[in-house]
């Protein structure tokens, strides 16, 4: 895999596990201090190779569950000045950890929030601090992790005194919709049975809060139609209403609401959705310049709401299809295909096994163009077994 984080490819930085064999002699605990040494070896080589097995491993192999919390604070601090994609990582590890049972809810909790405390001081000197903890502490609501209101409540204790704790789950929220939809946070929200009341201001006007911070959602079901009212929409008529949510620069959440509002579940899981979804956002991305160009920034802002619906191999297949198509239509541009493949690669749109999969089809009805398609990108495909195998060898 590439790196995604950028610098250092590979480091020496890993823990050194134990000689294998018969009888281990018990090692004496590890201290706090030598606990924090150790957890920050492996939370860097983790945040520079992304081996998320080999971090699970080696955080496992410390065999310190009643001190893990330093682990989690360690985290925590080495990633509020770091990259999103590198709290994101950090999150990740965090749920993936409680998941499998390595670190325990109270551990993490305490780790969490010997970092809130002091987190109005860091303030000072991370202006963006609630934004870059909300980076860090969504994960942990996805599968897995720990449910929203046994979260909220025990991490807003230190929080609301100083008023902060609104503005945090504010920005959880909207991150977590995101990668989720408004209306499925707001269902989280009201089945923890929480309310604003518990981490506002007595004197906060509670309506204004949801209005600026943009979480009305979180108050009720909305008047939506119901599925079974909704008349399919065309081909032609989502494309062409995705274009111009596109054109107006409507927001990812934005997006997921009209798809909400509009298509049934059945038409927004479909494979027409999916390529109408992929086709106008890579015609959004092209940069109308002597050569074409892609805009890997703005892959980049649709980075998520693509991964919201190409949720496996198939339908990374039906995208991969979809921008073969544009580049019938724009006449096989050089280079153009290759720039696509390389920032929905590292934007983790498309998978290795998804290039693969389109790379060996055969399906008789996505022909046309394919051989072409397949001679700009083989340095593309080149690389990407290289990188496979280095990545093995290592």
């Amino acid at each position: 895999m590439r790196n995604l984080l950028g610098g250092v490819n590979n480091i020496n930085m890993k823990v050194q596990r134990g000689p294998s064999s018969g009888f281990t002699p018990s090692k004496p605990a590890l201290t706090a201090e030598e606990l924090e040494k150790k957890s920050t070896a492996i939370i860097e080589e983790y945040l520079h190779i992304n081996d998320l097995k080999e971090a699970l491993q080696c955080v496992s192999e410390l065999n310190c569950a009643t001190l893990l919390s330093v682990l989690v604070r360690t985290g925590i601090e080495s990633t509020l000045e770091r990259s999103s994609i590198a709290r994101q990582h950090m999150g990740l590890l965090l749920r993936q950890l409680v998941k499998v049972g390595t670190l325990s809810t109270p551990q993490f909790y305490k780790g969490l929030l010997e970092v809130l405390e002091v987190a109005e001081d860091m303030a000072i000197d991370i202006p963006h601090i609630w934004v870059y903890l909300a980076e860090l502490i969504t994960p942990m609501l996805h599968e897995g992790g720990i449910p929203m209101g046994p979260l909220f409540r025990e991490m807003s204790k230190p929080l609301v005194p100083i008023s902060k704790a609104g503005d945090l789950l504010a920005h959880i929220l909207n991150l977590l919709s995101q990668e989720m939809s408004h209306k499925k946070v707001g269902v989280m929200w009201r089945e923890a049975g929480l309310s604003w009341k518990d981490f506002l201001a007595e004197d906060e006007d509670l309506n204004k809060f949801v209005t600026e911070k943009e979480v009305e959602y979180t108050l009720g079901e909305e008047c939506v139609k119901t599925s079974s009212s909704r008349k399919a929409v065309s081909p032609n008529e989502l494309s062409k209403q995705l274009d111009q949510l596109l054109e107006d620069k409507a927001d990812n959440e934005r997006v997921s609401d009209w798809v909400e509002a509009n298509l049934d579940e059945y038409q927004a899981a479909s494979d027409t959705f999916v390529r109408a979804l992929m086709t106008s956002i890579c015609q959004a991305a092209i940069i109308c310049e002597n050569p074409y160009k892609v805009d890997s920034k703005e892959i980049s802002q649709r980075a998520k709401l693509l991964q919201r619906y190409i949720k496996d191999e198939h339908k990374e297949l039906q995208a991969l299809y979809a921008l073969q198509s544009l580049m019938v239509q724009m006449e096989q541009p050089p280079n153009l295909l290759r720039m696509f493949f390389d920032v929905l690669y590292d934007e983790d749109v498309i998978k290795e096994e998804g290039f693969y999969k389109w790379e060996s089809s055969k399906d008789p009805a996505e022909q046309q163009g394919k051989g072409v398609a397949l001679k700009s990108v083989t340095a593309f495909f080149t690389w990407l077994r290289e990188a496979e195998d280095e990545s093995d060898n290592s």
